[in-house]
């Protein structure tokens, strides 16, 4: 415990001595850093209560359906709080409505999944906003950093001192790397996360698709017969 605590105020020492060299932009970035890690945990914890990965589910429903059985695959998954699942279950028990035609059912649920898919990249735009302004914040900083230190240089005269500019240019520098170590996670963190959603979407689509269609590579032979390539006829648009 003591070494902990130890840590967390060397860790706090250091936070204090970057905000005192790198002045309020180094501060802004840090609060910008702490925002965009609050809103990764949460994105986080929300895919973990949606069971965002759980894939089995849906497809384990589907293959009950395809053999017929439109109650239990509907029961199977509507258990799961997978969004794909969620989709599913409200296809196939739409589809078994009499008084609803496949159209407005499939409009239904499409309208439903899109919903769910608004819901999932909430706060994304405040980490793209992170990402793109932090290097320019911390290559705001260099900038205002670099003019503080030719200044120093010129108050000084003919007694110059080259630790006077060097001084001032690695101080200068360090909103520059504070900038980039902000962005550089928060890229990697968002990119993960819109993969993540664009995958959901295209399981949305691609079950809701296969509610309404039937599996060709199942389907009967015209007629008993496979179709033959050299007899089939080929006309060009517009006859």
């Amino acid at each position: 415990m003591n070494e902990f605590l130890s840590r967390a105020g060397a860790w706090a020492d250091g936070v204090l001595e970057m905000i005192a060299l790198g002045g309020p932009v180094v501060a802004l970035l840090i609060a910008m850093s702490i925002l965009a890690l609050t809103i990764v945990l949460l994105k986080l914890w929300q895919f973990s209560a949606m069971r965002v990965g759980d894939r089995r589910t849906a497809m384990s429903a589907l293959k009950v359906y395809r053999a017929g059985s439109a109650g239990d695959a509907a029961s199977i998954a509507g258990k799961s709080r997978n969004p794909v699942a969620q989709v599913l279950a409200r296809a196939i028990r739409g589809k078994h409505r009499v008084d609803m035609a496949d159209e407005l059912v499939r409009e239904e649920v499409l309208r439903y999944g899109a919903d769910q898919l608004e819901t999932l990249r909430s706060h994304f735009r405040p980490l793209e906003v992170i990402a793109s302004l932090a290097p320019l914040l911390g290559l705001f900083g260099t900038v205002l950093g670099m003019i503080e230190a030719f200044r120093d240089l010129e108050a000084a005269g003919s007694q110059v001192n080259p630790a006077i500019l060097s001084g001032g240019i690695w101080q200068a520098l360090l909103t520059t790397a504070a900038g980039l170590a902000v962005a550089m996670p928060v890229i990697v963190a968002l990119n993960w996360l819109e993969r993540v959603v664009d995958r959901l979407a295209h399981d949305m689509d691609n079950i809701v698709t296969q509610v309404f269609t039937m599996d060709l590579s199942r389907a009967p032979a015209v007629h008993g017969h496979e179709l033959d390539p050299e007899r089939v006829e080929v006309r060009p648009l517009g006859e």
